[in-house]
């Protein structure tokens, strides 16, 4: 008779995820010991300044001008320009139509690029907090300017790549805002489905998931055998915990080492957030990187961050909805199965990812 998966070690199972259901992960631990070559880490260039970067500090005429620098006088430590690639512009106007099933809407929008730091080669962990409380204070001062400036815009998303695995075309610290006149289909996934728990039970659910990260645990047994099968321990999915924020490894992560952060109170929109608790996020962000460099050894990563769209349906979604910030490392690449079946493998549990990260001395 064969072995039990639990007697092995091994994880192989089906995790959905509670905010959307459609998006499910498979977590096969036994496929990380498949045969591969081993990959050497994508170097890091930590030069403070290269001569010919367009975003280090004194290269500031091959970029277009400013749209904001911070502080205000004096030397720039944050810098916004506009994108000289953009996905989406104004400078254009282009009428929709329709042919049959083809539709299309005008391209409207904004893309802009927010140089986090003069220095070239500074990693998020090694940023000062008080420098990154000023940069989330930039991003929501720019999403608010963005909505503000022409109704027709939906959403804002504000994202970062970092390290060339993760799509970064020019190594010096940068984020990038996006404005567009729709709703993002991963945003809209979320947001619809937390409309729909909340009213069948009243309650947000990522609040759900944040209370039962800090008071769940459970014992769950094999029904044949009575062994223990899994342990769920309070606190077995933080990663960081400040005043105000939280950083939480999800139960269905779609990447080996994706790290969620939210505000402990709720908030739908990003735009609410007070500025004074910027401090504990920079602080709760520092350190969450901080481990997933020391783990994963110079961590190449997406992040993004989510928040309540500004359309009809705004106010109807205040109660519902949970703005956070999804980090999200690329420590692998998509495979066939992945892109064909729309079901993310996951080689290391949660659970251990988790472990290892909170392990890091800070």
């Amino acid at each position: 008779m064969p072995d039990h998966p639990a007697d092995t070690g091994e994880t192989r199972e089906i995790r959905l995820n509670p905010i959307v259901p459609a998006e499910s992960v498979l977590v096969a631990t036994a496929r990380s010991m498949r045969p591969k070559k081993a990959e050497d880490l994508a170097p890091r260039d930590t030069r403070k300044h290269v001569e010919t970067c367009p975003f280090c500090r004194g290269n500031e005429h091959k970029t277009p001008p400013a749209i904001l620098t911070w502080p205000e006088t004096g030397e720039w430590q944050i810098r916004m320009v506009e994108n000289l690639y953009p996905v989406l512009g104004d400078d254009r106007v282009q009428s929709n139509f329709s042919f049959g099933l083809q539709q299309t809407i005008d391209g409207y929008g904004r893309h802009e690029v927010i140089i986090d730091h003069h220095e070239h080669g500074t990693a998020i962990h090694e940023m000062t907090e008080s420098h990154l409380a000023a940069l989330f204070v930039v991003y929501q001062n720019r999403m608010r300017q963005l909505f503000e400036s022409d109704e027709r815009l939906q959403y804002v998303l504000v994202f970062k790549n970092f390290g060339p695995a993760a799509g970064a075309s020019i190594p010096h610290t940068h984020s990038q805002v996006i404005a567009m006149p729709v709703v993002p289909e991963n945003v809209e996934a979320e947001v619809r489905n937390s409309a729909a728990h909340y009213a069948k039970h009243h309650h947000c659910i990522f609040c759900a998931l944040i209370d039962e990260a800090l008071t769940f645990e459970a014992t769950i047994y094999d029904r044949g055998s009575g062994a223990v099968r899994r342990k769920i321990n309070v606190g077995q999915y933080v990663i960081e915990r400040g005043e105000h924020f939280i950083a939480i490894k999800p139960f269905a992560s779609r990447y080996e080492w994706e790290v969620h952060i939210l505000p402990l109170v709720h908030q739908a929109d990003f735009l609410n957030a007070p500025a004074d608790t910027f401090d504990d996020l920079a602080r709760v962000l520092r350190r969450t990187m901080a481990r997933l460099d020391a783990v994963i050894g110079g961590a190449q990563y997406n992040f993004f961050l989510h928040a309540v769209p500004h359309d009809k349906d705004q106010l109807a979604h205040d109660a519902s909805y949970h703005w956070h910030l999804e980090i999200c490392p690329r420590t692998s690449i998509p495979t066939g199965f992945e892109l064909g079946s729309g079901l993310f493998v996951n080689t290391i549990s949660p659970e251990q990812a988790a472990e290892r990260l909170r392990a890091v001395e800070l």
